[in-house]
């Protein structure tokens, strides 16, 4: 039922984990991809390699994107490419934990400036094209963490909130102009960046904080986004849509 033949979307940390899932499905669906990376090359030379192998078409670029310039480069590149950037998904960031008083100045600047910054620079550098098409789909990839906090880890549960602020602002901002802004809010998700908790001693804690007793997939959360990029979704903008067990519902 979903086709995205002839969309171009471009997939920030696309390389690895949630985003080399979307890439993967994005793909099959029928779009040309843009991955970008920032130091995973060979990840994502790999990725490119398995989607043209079943057919798709996708290319790679590294790009730091709490950089203004990266950013840029990414969408003009995506628009060079594939003639257009018709969706974008905002899933670069990192999660990292430290208690409030011992948070450093540069850990809390990485975390706004790749999260947070980077999210708003890709957004910026997007829309004009966008604006000029009068189509577009925006996806942004927030956290649980973002809507109830997160102890140890109030850095990043403040990007994630402002990147749901962010959605729900610039939904109504660009609505005019037929572009839609949501936000995908996945809870603890099976990946390389949490795979030592999730399966290590603290994984029966971290489970019981979960109403389906078990972490997401990368592949679901993915389907969140594609569902959101998709023709299902053409009355949905400023969302948030919940991907994480039951467990934002529990505290």
């Amino acid at each position: 039922m979903i086709d995205l033949t002839g969309k171009s979307v471009l997939v920030t940390g696309g390389a690895r984990g949630i985003g080399r899932a979307c890439c993967l499905m994005l793909a099959r669906a029928g779009a040309s991809i843009a991955v970008n990376y920032r130091v995973e090359s060979p990840s994502a030379n790999l990725l490119v390699e398995e989607i043209e192998a079943a057919g798709g078409e996708a290319f790679s670029l590294a790009a730091d994107v709490s950089k203004r310039e990266d950013a840029e480069m990414l969408v003009d590149e995506t628009v060079a490419r594939f003639g257009s950037i018709d969706i974008l998904v905002n899933n670069a960031g990192i999660w990292k934990s430290s208690p409030i008083e011992e948070m450093s100045d540069g850990e809390w600047d990485e975390m706004i400036g790749v999260n947070l910054t980077g999210t708003f620079n890709c957004i910026r550098a997007a829309v004009p094209p966008m604006k000029e098409a009068r189509s577009g789909r925006i996806i942004n990839i927030s956290s649980t963490a973002g809507q109830r906090g997160e102890a140890f880890s109030s850095h990043y549960a403040a990007t994630k909130g402002a990147v749901i602020s962010l959605t729900k602002s610039l939904a109504v901002e660009l609505a005019f102009y037929g572009i839609l802004v949501n936000c995908v809010a996945p809870g603890w998700t099976v990946t390389d960046m949490t795979r030592d908790d999730l399966l290590g001693s603290r994984r029966e804690s971290i489970l019981q904080t979960i109403p389906l007793a078990r972490a997401a997939t990368a592949e679901e959360v993915a389907g969140s986004v594609v569902f959101l990029a998709s023709e299902l979704a053409t009355f949905v903008t400023g969302e948030v849509l919940n991907v994480n067990g039951g467990a934002v519902l529990v505290g």
